[in-house]
């Protein structure tokens, strides 16, 4: 089993930046693939990124491509989510996720098996 902590959120002018921390315990977590989501009022959590249990492959949506990179620390337990180039549309909930998995392509939620409890991230414009 795996437990996510997620940190870094806050408020922050368009244009800013943040990085987000997905902190997990358990000694396998190098075999676990991490997501990071992100749910706004009234939508549904969408996908942001993903990064295999190897930190070697890496994929995002099409609407943080160029401003967020996913990137994890295996000896640390740890996965960032740095975000340039902050927009409003960016405010939503940030969720990290889980799952024991070598496989690299996890973009849905219904992908993982283990979820943070999520930190806010608002963007003022």
């Amino acid at each position: 089993q795996v437990q996510l902590v997620e940190s870094g959120g806050g408020l922050v002018q368009a244009g800013g930046s943040l990085r987000l921390s997905c902190a997990a315990s358990g000694r396998t977590f190098r075999n676990y693939a991490v997501g990071w989501f992100r749910q706004a009022p009234g939508k549904e959590r969408e996908f942001v990124a993903t990064i295999s249990a190897g930190g070697g492959t890496t994929y995002y949506a099409d609407s943080v491509k160029g401003r967020f990179t996913i990137s994890r620390d295996n000896a640390k337990n740890t996965v960032h989510l740095q975000m340039n180039s902050l927009k409003s549309e960016d405010t939503a909930v940030y969720y990290c996720a889980a799952k024991y998995t070598r496989y690299s392509g996890n973009v849905y939620v219904t992908d993982y098996d283990y979820w943070g409890q999520g930190t806010q991230v608002t963007v003022s414009s």
